[in-house]
């Protein structure tokens, strides 16, 4: 069964918002529901996003029909990460979600607009790219586990983000959804023959939840780590702190409700044409 990286790296982003006064003053005016996705910028997160899943598309096609699924393949998972098509699905997702409480859109718009909060985003696309070479990857899992080993102050200071934002359940049920989604579409292209029981896939699924957890544990570490090692303690402290405040858990639910919505279709997607590709038949 293929574990969906990208329906666990998806889920990361952005998931801790920041109010710090302490260290920054906001702006006076907030920005609009409407035009959050703009100081959030997601546009450059999307971007990456597409980057993770044209690298995964090629796993896939290495793990599942090693011969090649040729242009149609790559065809195919290009049309499922057109960056245009995720980003309306996600932004209405979000406003949708986020409509009802303007004073949490309020504090969100307000720290992310200063400068801070614009760096702090910053440094999240970076690590996300970053993470594009398994090379880097594997350097930050290492350096990790030696800040933990080290005890450094910063390795708490995540993992009171972790519990902040329910980081590790939202991430682990997010990974198992997609894959869930995933088996359902490929089953539906006939792939299995004879139509595979959906409490067949439910058990597959669901038996992969302890390795999941454990890799998206790896992966939270290792990409908070990278991500936010230039920031001072006390500017992770004032995070932590907003993390834990409503407002902060109000921007993390919305974005991981926007997150599965879209990111499960792609996974459904992802899987019918992985489906058709095993067949030999035209994407």
């Amino acid at each position: 069964m293929v574990l969906s990286r990208l329906a666990l790296a998806a889920c990361l982003a952005l998931t801790q918002p920041v109010k710090a006064e302490s260290v920054v003053e906001a702006p006076s005016v907030a920005v609009p529901a409407s035009d959050l996705g703009q100081v959030l910028r997601l546009d450059e997160l999307f971007e990456v996003l597409r980057e993770e899943g044209i690298a995964h598309g090629d796993v896939l096609e290495a793990d599942m029909f090693p011969s090649g699924g040729g242009a149609g393949w790559q065809d195919a998972v290009s049309r499922i990460y057109d960056v245009s098509t995720l980003r309306t699905a996600f932004d209405a997702a979000l406003e949708a979600e986020l409509a009802g409480d303007p004073e949490a859109v309020k504090e969100i718009s307000a720290f992310f607009g200063s400068e801070l909060g614009q760096r702090i985003l910053g440094l999240e696309v970076e690590a996300r790219r970053a993470f594009l070479d398994t090379a880097a990857e594997e350097a930050a899992r290492v350096a990790a586990d030696d800040a933990a080993a080290a005890r450094d102050p910063k390795v708490a200071l995540i993992r009171r983000l972790i519990e902040a934002g329910d980081l590790l359940e939202m991430n682990v049920a997010g990974a198992l959804s997609g894959n869930l989604a995933f088996m359902t579409g490929m089953v539906g292209t006939g792939a299995y023959g004879n139509a595979m029981p959906q409490d067949q896939i439910l058990s597959d699924v669901w038996a992969q939840e302890e390795q999941t957890r454990t890799d998206t544990s790896t992966w939270l570490y290792s990409y908070l780590g990278l991500a936010y090692a230039p920031l001072t303690e006390a500017e992770l402290q004032a995070y932590v702190e907003f993390s834990e405040s409503p407002a902060g858990h109000r921007l993390n639910s919305a974005l991981f409700t926007a997150f599965d919505k879209v990111f499960r279709q792609v996974s459904h997607d992802l899987g019918r044409a992985a489906g058709i590709a095993m067949q030999g038949r035209d994407i």
